[in-house]
């Protein structure tokens, strides 16, 4: 008698999760960074108002105008973002089978953006100089690539292209 063991066509192996089951992960990492990062963007806005709202010298400065239009604007698309990363869980999840460039491009492209967006901007209004924002300023158009390609791949999969 052989002790090897013969290799069954029926033996169970690990299947792969079902394009619905990537869909549901997909939509679930969306809305935890969605929610999370909105908590993170609306703290800073208050954070923003608290500077605002008790004459902070150094933020309410006329020569620190920059550096107020800077994280004013961190602060927006920060939230806005954190908003559409909801939205796109909430559309994935009533989306029977999503298209994969969707899945495999828009989804990262669109995380992407909603990191280099208010990063760009924050780091912008970080280091200031003569009146014109910091070098951060440059993740700004890289991550509104990223959103249009993101909305762009999202818009032409709903309509079934």
């Amino acid at each position: 008698m052989s002790t090897s063991r013969k290799t069954d066509s029926t033996e169970r192996r690990p299947t792969p999760p079902a394009p619905g089951d990537r869909d549901v992960a997909l939509a679930r990492r969306h809305l935890r960074f969605g929610w999370w990062s909105l908590l993170v963007f609306l703290s800073l806005g208050l954070a923003l108002e608290g500077l605002h709202g008790f004459k902070v010298e150094w933020y309410v400065d006329d020569s620190n105008a920059t550096r107020r239009l800077m994280w004013t604007l961190a602060h927006a698309h920060g939230a806005l973002l954190a908003m559409i990363s909801i939205v796109f869980a909430a559309t994935l999840r009533h989306w029977p089978v999503c298209p994969s460039p969707v899945r495999r491009i828009a989804s990262p492209c669109l995380l992407a953006a909603s990191l280099l967006l208010p990063l760009g901007f924050f780091l912008g209004g970080l280091f200031v100089h003569s009146g014109d924002p910091g070098l951060g300023i440059l993740l700004v158009p890289v991550g509104a690539v990223n959103l249009l390609i993101a909305v762009f791949l999202t818009a032409r999969g709903v309509g079934g292209h």
